[in-house]
């Protein structure tokens, strides 16, 4: 895994920033930039490992209406994410995303590896509510988290295992 994806994308800022682990639609840059109001691209840090958790689609967005990601500790697992450097200032557009004041998900913070560097105080989304089995993700969802990691370079394989997941839970969906 590479962590040489922007290498000129982090400017030194002058305004408040936060890190910040996106590990499912988010890791898609024009997906939050679509969010977020202005071009994303510019805050990634590189790819990120959070170690000691696996992803779970248990939780059901309305607003999507299907299946979407967490992450879930897991001392046997690891999350390939992207870690992004954002201004403090889309701080709240970032939560209503993730439907923090709604109660959807809820800020953590953690430790994740990107190159040859540890990073602490991260901010990442946890579901509330979990539900208590896997719920499959729509076609479109499904594309967006695939985009994201593709994109953002991803390990190949951590690539295909999101994909063997996601497509497992359609067919599953489809056999009931």
């Amino acid at each position: 895994m590479t962590n040489q994806i922007y290498p000129s994308a982090q400017p030194p800022s002058i305004e408040p920033t936060f890190y910040y682990f996106a590990y499912g639609s988010c890791m898609c840059p024009v997906d939050l930039q679509r969010t977020l109001g202005e071009n994303t691209r510019n805050y990634v840090v590189g790819t990120a490992i959070l170690k000691n958790y696996r992803l779970a689609f248990n939780r059901r967005s309305h607003h999507r209406n299907c299946g979407v990601l967490d992450v879930v500790r897991d001392s046997q697992s690891r999350v390939e994410g992207v870690l992004y450097r954002l201004p403090w200032r889309l701080s709240d557009r970032l939560d209503e995303r993730e439907e923090v004041p709604t109660c959807g998900y809820r800020r953590e913070t953690i430790e994740v590896e990107s190159g040859d560097r540890r990073y602490t105080q991260v901010r990442t989304y946890t579901v509330v509510d979990k539900l208590s089995r896997e719920l499959a993700p729509n076609d479109w969802y499904f594309q967006v988290v695939l985009r994201g990691a593709v994109t953002c370079g991803l390990s190949e394989q951590y690539c295909w295992q999101l994909f063997e997941h996601m497509y497992r839970l359609q067919q599953d969906r489809q056999a009931v």
